[in-house]
């Protein structure tokens, strides 16, 4: 089983840039597929990034072009680079796994498909 613990999280102005992480530990990192969903204040949880254990990457229209995910198997973590910032990305980041997800279809947009899951990291862009 994974724990995940994802960082990085903070305060910062519209524009402006963050780096979150989310490290795991149990099981075999190298075939999870990793994650990251992101839910506002009275909003549903909504997907953001996909990194597949194969590599492959997939992203949200909303982000596409200012976020991007990586990995470091190595490391046993998952990065989330956030660029261009805007006010309406303020919202608690999740970080989830799920063994040999692929992007061959849309399930990996559903947060019902992970079975493993952080505790979030609070991300707040000011105006």
């Amino acid at each position: 089983q994974a724990q995940l613990v994802e960082s990085g999280g903070g305060l910062v102005q519209a524009g402006g840039s963050l780096r979150l992480s989310c490290a795991a530990s149990g099981g075999t990192f190298s075939r999870y597929s990793m994650a990251w969903f992101r839910q506002a204040p009275g909003k549903e949880r909504d997907f953001v990034t996909l990194i597949s254990w194969g590599g492959g990457t997939y992203y949200s229209d909303s982000v596409k072009g200012r976020f991007t995910t990586s990995r470091d198997n190595a490391k046993n973590t998952v990065y989330l680079q956030l660029n261009s910032l805007k006010p309406e990305d303020t919202a608690v980041y999740y970080c989830a796994a799920e063994p040999f997800l692929t992007g061959s279809n849309l399930r990996y947009r559903e947060d019902k498909t992970y079975t493993y899951w952080g505790t979030g990291t609070q991300v707040t862009v000011s105006s």
